[in-house]
């Protein structure tokens, strides 16, 4: 079935909701070739997903996933946040979005953080977390229990999803063939908290658009999609990162559940920068970027990643109706590393 399905996406022809659903089965069941896997998967990046395939695989997948054990009128009644880049801009930044979700929890904001290990980057959130020394294998209860007793809890993609046990060796190939995979865009999605409010970093800025309307989809009441452009003062080269960027502008699409939706652009000259380039924002591997990130939760960075950090951070805090803007958001998060609030995390 699932080689049926390769040689449609071939002709370019989009997959039915049923369908994937059924190719949700094959990619979960073990019986099923790696290789079938990848190939499906890669079929289906050439051929570009559409918001609706996006939306599909995200409610075949979350039915599967482990629900954490939270009272419902305790969730009802927060905002719960999470800040994740899909990953895919193949920049090597060190980890931003960790560091951010970790200066909102200690803001003052529930963080319900979803992620993984590395896959097309030398150390994913669950990388760079356990470098810190925070727990990533927490069991449910516990991981409920640390959600609400310290706002921050990790929720690691395999252990909430069963069914990534017999997906991962198939987008493992994927990237060895230097190809990307739905579950670039699917990582943020997944969240089994299902938090109410994600500022979520896209490789190119024409998934901002599409990959809001399907966080609204799923149930998002506040999120923010952003790319930032990099731009090489020497070369005058462009590329674009996953997060919002202190080196050229970003794309953003917004949602509110008061408001709507918005589509702006956001210029690094409205924020205190310091001169940067993308050189300043490189990482290496899980203790390089838990290194980077204990200098900055401690005082000790106070040049371009600490700008970095503190922008994503101030976009976040806005998002989870913290702050009023991003300029307040940019001071509360300044303020709480100064506070030392952060540096238990580190």
């Amino acid at each position: 079935m699932l080689e049926k399905f390769t040689h449609q996406l071939a002709d370019a022809l989009p997959l039915s909701d049923e369908q994937i659903r059924q190719a949700v089965e094959q990619l979960a069941d073990e019986k099923v070739a790696t290789v079938a896997k990848a190939d499906f998967l890669a079929a289906l990046a050439q051929k570009g997903e559409t918001p609706g395939e996006i939306a599909a695989f995200a409610h075949a997948l979350r039915d599967r996933s482990i629900p954490p054990p939270l009272d419902p009128a305790w969730r009802d009644a927060c905002e719960i946040l999470d800040v994740v880049g899909t990953g895919g801009d193949r920049l090597g930044t060190f980890n931003i979005s960790t560091a951010a979700a970790l200066i909102c929890a200690a803001a003052g904001v529930i963080v319900a953080k979803h992620g993984n290990r590395a896959v097309t980057s030398q150390a994913g959130s669950a990388d760079v977390l356990e470098a810190l020394g925070v727990r990533i294998d927490l069991p449910p209860p516990d991981a409920a229990r640390s959600l609400r007793e310290r706002r921050f809890a990790f929720f690691f993609a395999p252990a909430w999803h069963p069914a990534f046990k017999h997906i991962m060796p198939a987008r493992k190939l994927c990237a060895e063939r230097g190809q990307r995979t739905i579950f670039n865009y699917l990582g943020p999605l997944l969240n089994p908290v299902r938090p109410s409010a994600m500022l979520v970093g896209v490789p190119r800025p024409e998934l901002c658009e599409p990959l809001a309307h399907v966080l609204q989809s799923l149930g998002v009441r506040r999120a923010m999609v952003v790319c930032g452009k990099v731009q090489d003062p020497k070369s005058k080269a462009q590329s674009a990162i996953d997060e919002l960027s202190t080196l050229g502008e970003s794309t953003i699409t917004e949602f509110y559940q008061e408001r709507g939706f918005a589509a702006s652009t956001l210029s690094p000259e409205q924020f205190p920068l310091q001169p940067a380039t993308l050189a300043d924002l490189i990482g290496g591997d899980r203790h390089a970027n838990a290194e980077i990130i204990r200098r900055i939760f401690r005082g000790g960075e106070r040049g371009p990643k600490l700008d970095a950090v503190l922008l994503n951070a101030a976009a976040a805090l806005f998002v989870a109706g913290k702050t009023r803007s991003l300029a307040e958001g940019w001071d509360l998060a300044a303020r709480t590393i100064d506070s030392w609030r952060v540096s238990s995390w580190g």
